[in-house]
């Protein structure tokens, strides 16, 4: 019979390739025909799926990436980037005309922010752009941003389920939905997911509900196991009956931009490796309080340095198994 052929990716990722212009320094009100000054800026690496993509390579997983982009000087920039974090990009589709690559201008305030993206070919990725075969050969897949994959997402299921039959894990974090809606037939998409990732309002937009525990335990009859990120209160797995926890790292932070894809990026990274919820938690908010660190979702993780030192310096720290919810 011969050995089974080892997959060439730990996780394949079809999805936004983009930057982020991120603004520091605004005031919280923008009146009309003033000229404001801002007092720092970033060029960066935006777009969940990329920042997923991007900060799972730089753990040290193997990471295939699909994505279309626009014949543009800001879509060479942004696949570089993505290219030099470690990625393979060589299905990354370039395609010429009036559409370009989506971009997002972030205005950073102290604790929040105004995000405004022009979708461009995010919007225009579809089930003609995807290699299949390149996708399947893998041990795991994952979907960010199931509101921005317009022209993807009615395919979805059929995607997912081809996933599934060729004995992939898959994972899902939809990231918001711009029109605030939460419809798209996500509970059925739900049901091929292994692993849904949201944060707190998410979850509670996805069961329909405003109460979190009654989110929690819907989502945990459709989806093997939910996790959801808590922000400065960690994060929590739920996984049947049996609740698991892990506390937040306390840090310095410049801004939470891709804080949440940072920690699905050290979610997966250790999953991936075999390691149990708590253990997978913990890597995850570390992942997450990394990436706040530096400016951006990934201009921590591509500082190799800085990252080895962030990730050494800190033990695992104590994550919580709660004994099954009632």
């Amino acid at each position: 019979m011969g050995t089974p052929r080892m997959p060439r990716f730990d996780v394949t990722i079809a999805g936004e390739l983009n930057l982020d212009l991120i603004l520091y320094g605004l005031p919280d009100e923008l009146p009309p025909e003033r000229e404001l000054l801002a007092d720092r800026m970033m060029l960066t690496l935006g777009g969940s799926s990329s920042i997923v993509a991007h900060n799972l390579a730089a753990l040290g997983s193997r990471v295939g990436f699909q994505s279309r982009i626009g014949d543009d000087h800001l879509g060479r920039i942004a696949l570089e980037k993505l290219e030099q974090g470690g990625v393979d990009v060589s299905r990354v589709r370039h395609v010429a005309g009036a559409t370009k690559t989506g971009f997002t201008v972030i205005l950073q305030r102290d604790t929040w922010r105004n995000m405004v993206t022009y979708s461009g070919t995010i919007a225009e990725l579809c089930w003609e752009d995807l290699d299949l075969d390149y996708l399947i050969d893998s041990r795991h897949f994952h979907l960010s941003s199931y509101y921005l994959q317009r022209a993807l997402r009615p395919r979805v299921v059929e995607l997912l389920q081809r996933m599934k039959a060729s004995g992939l894990t898959v994972s899902l974090d939809t990231n918001d939905d711009p029109d605030d809606r939460w419809e798209g037939g996500l509970l059925e998409v739900l049901r091929y997911v292994d692993i849904f990732l949201p944060n707190e309002r998410e979850a509670k937009l996805a069961a329909g509900t405003e109460d979190l525990e009654a989110a929690i335990l819907r989502l945990a009859d459709i989806v093997p196991l939910v996790v959801v990120k808590l922000g400065p209160e960690g994060a929590l797995g739920q996984r049947g009956a049996t609740r698991f926890t892990s506390p937040a790292w306390r840090v310095e932070a410049v801004d939470a931009v891709g804080a949440g894809d940072s920690f699905d990026a050290g979610f997966l990274h250790h999953y991936l490796r075999g390691a149990d919820v708590p253990t997978c938690l913990a890597g995850a908010n570390l992942a997450g309080a990394l990436s706040t660190t530096r400016s951006g979702g990934t201009e921590a993780f591509r500082d190799a340095e800085h990252r080895e030192k962030f990730l050494a310096g800190r033990g695992e720290p104590r994550s919580v198994k709660v004994p099954p919810f009632l």
